[in-house]
């Protein structure tokens, strides 16, 4: 029976990790069709949004997706931040390969739900399906500009350090024995980290800060038309750029966290701010 109790609850954590990183999918690649895509076929072309706009749905996803799947999984909706939580915060390691399915899973289905609902405008922008559009599912280096002269390695670099902010302030505003924020407020939180992380380290590599988000979107993508799915606009392999700089990028901002924070924190809940102690009995 509790053998029963246990797969029974794995199953219902899965299932959030898959629904929850669905909906950050069809939020944050259904924006970047909608301002490429779409805002490509405006006069004025743009006409649908920017990379603002881009931003704030990105991170207005990761809030409702955290929302979707937050009481049942504790809402990962990434590879790196659950191979970071295994790691440094105890969570089990068998979890870790069927959260990390579901995740890729989820990322996948949503990608393929933007792909055929922007089908029309995707086809008159791109007819080829080419690096032109390719950003709409998954990330480049200088997010597809030739002009600017970051390759796989800079985008490497990138990815890593991203992912490590990504994960050291995860870890700041979820950990119950720092100062976490109240009400229900974290999935917020955790969105305006995104909505910042985007604003000021987009460039380099469209901040996929995912694996999840990347790949199963990307593979989407290439069983849909786009050939160059698995390259950059140089013609180098770079899908596993957000997937190798994202989980080690995690990793470190979990280190840094333990290391200037975590290892410090009392070892027991404090009592909230101007409460009086209870006197011992």
């Amino acid at each position: 029976m509790a053998e029963r109790l246990k797969r029974s609850a794995l199953v219902g954590e899965v299932s959030a990790e898959f629904a929850g990183t669905m909906v950050l999918i069809l939020f944050g690649c259904g924006v970047v069709a909608q301002v490429v895509a779409g805002g490509g076929l405006t006069t004025p072309p743009g006409g649908l949004g920017n990379h603002d706009s881009i931003a704030w749905a990105w991170g207005l996803g990761v809030t409702l997706g955290v929302y979707v799947a937050g009481r049942l999984s504790g809402a990962h909706l990434n590879p790196a931040v659950t191979v970071a939580l295994a790691t440094f915060k105890g969570f089990p390691w068998k979890k870790v390969g069927p959260y990390v399915v579901a995740q890729f899973l989820g990322a996948f289905v949503a990608a393929l739900i933007v792909r055929w609902n922007y089908t029309e405008a995707l086809g008159k922008y791109d007819p080829g399906h080419t690096i032109k559009s390719q950003g709409v599912f998954s990330t480049l280096p200088a997010n597809g500009n030739p002009n600017l002269p970051v390759h796989e390695w800079g985008a490497f670099r990138d990815q890593i350090i991203g992912t490590a902010i990504l994960l050291l302030l995860v870890l700041a505003v979820t950990d119950l024995l720092n100062n976490p924020p109240q009400a229900n407020l974290a999935p917020f939180i955790v969105g305006l980290i995104v909505v910042a992380i985007g604003m000021a380290w987009g460039t380099n590599a469209g901040y996929a800060i995912n694996p999840a988000r990347d790949f199963g979107p990307r593979l989407a993508s290439f069983i849909t038309g786009y050939g160059t799915a698995w390259r950059d606009q140089y013609g180098n392999l770079y899908f596993w750029v957000p997937i190798i700089g994202p989980l080690i990028g995690g990793l470190l901002g979990a280190f840094l966290y333990k290391f200037f924070v975590g290892r410090f924190l009392p070892t027991a809940e404090p009592e909230p701010p101007g409460r009086i102690p209870a006197p011992e009995e």
